[in-house]
Formats: C-alpha cells, sequence, structure tokens
C-alpha cells in the first residue's frame, strides 16, 4: 500500500516583501521538503515550476489541485493552516477584520488600512499595501510642515 505525506511550510512576510512571493513559495517548498519527519520520494508540486536546488526528486503539476488528491490534500491544510493564522492575528490586530476577510484586500479590509495604517504583518510589497505607506508619509510629511 502506498502512502502519502503532506508537508507545508509558512511563509514569512519580511521574505516575501524582500525576494517576492514567488522566490519565498519556491524556497517554503524546499524548506517543507526538508522538514519532513518521513523521506519522501517524490515531491508532488502544485504549478509549472520546480525550485531550483530541489533536495529531492520533484515533479511539477499545473492544475495539480484539480488533478491529484495529495496535492489537492496539501492545498485545503496549507490555506485552513493561513486561516487559522489570520484568524489569530486578527485578535491582536483586531482593526483589519482578519477573522473574517483572512488577508485577502477586501474593501473592509482597505477601509481598516486607511483608517489605521498598515503593521507589521502587512506585506509592503503588495500595491494597495504600498500605496498605503506612501499616503500615510505624505500625511505625516504635511504635518511635519505645518
Amino acid at each position: 500500500m502506498a502512502t502519502a505525506c503532506v508537508a507545508i511550510a509558512i511563509g514569512q512576510v519580511k521574505r516575501i516583501d524582500r525576494d517576492n512571493i514567488l522566490q519565498a513559495s519556491l524556497w517554503g517548498m524546499r524548506a517543507a521538503f526538508r522538514g519532513l519527519q518521513v523521506p519522501a520520494a517524490t515531491a508532488l508540486i502544485d504549478g509549472n515550476m520546480i525550485p531550483k536546488r530541489f533536495p529531492g526528486k520533484a515533479r511539477a503539476i499545473v492544475g495539480g489541485d484539480g488533478l491529484s488528491l495529495s496535492v489537492a490534500a496539501a492545498s485545503i491544510v496549507a490555506k485552513v493552516t493561513r486561516d487559522r493564522i489570520m484568524v489569530k492575528l486578527a485578535r491582536r490586530y483586531r482593526r483589519y477584520g482578519w477573522e473574517s476577510n483572512k488577508g485577502y484586500g477586501t474593501p473592509e479590509h482597505a477601509r481598516a488600512v486607511k483608517a489605521h495604517g498598515v503593521c507589521t504583518h502587512h506585506r509592503r510589497s503588495f500595491s494597495p499595501i504600498e500605496r498605503a505607506i506612501r499616503i500615510m508619509e505624505r500625511r505625516a510629511m504635511d504635518i511635519e510642515q505645518d
């Protein structure tokens, strides 16, 4: 009987902002594979790219979550993990509505960023957050000039 192992790695906002989301994702894939408690024969990667210097055998599958039960399961685990992290963050940063929007750029979240600014958990390389930071900086400069 064949066995499957699902591995996830949590992306770090700082790494995403520094390297870009694709490179951070590729880093996360390598880290997840290295962190497996049970050695994997082959990693199934949802997408068209296998990270350079991948530490094992890997196969990229475009639309993998619709073609492979293992990839679909990993996708569900990753989304549930992300949602749980967002709910936990929402307890500390109540004003952003993360318990309901899970970090997606909803109108509710955009209003909260406009009203309260950004926090350390916002991805600064995401264009709506970049714009919000520029607006906050302009406001601060206007206040200093008054």
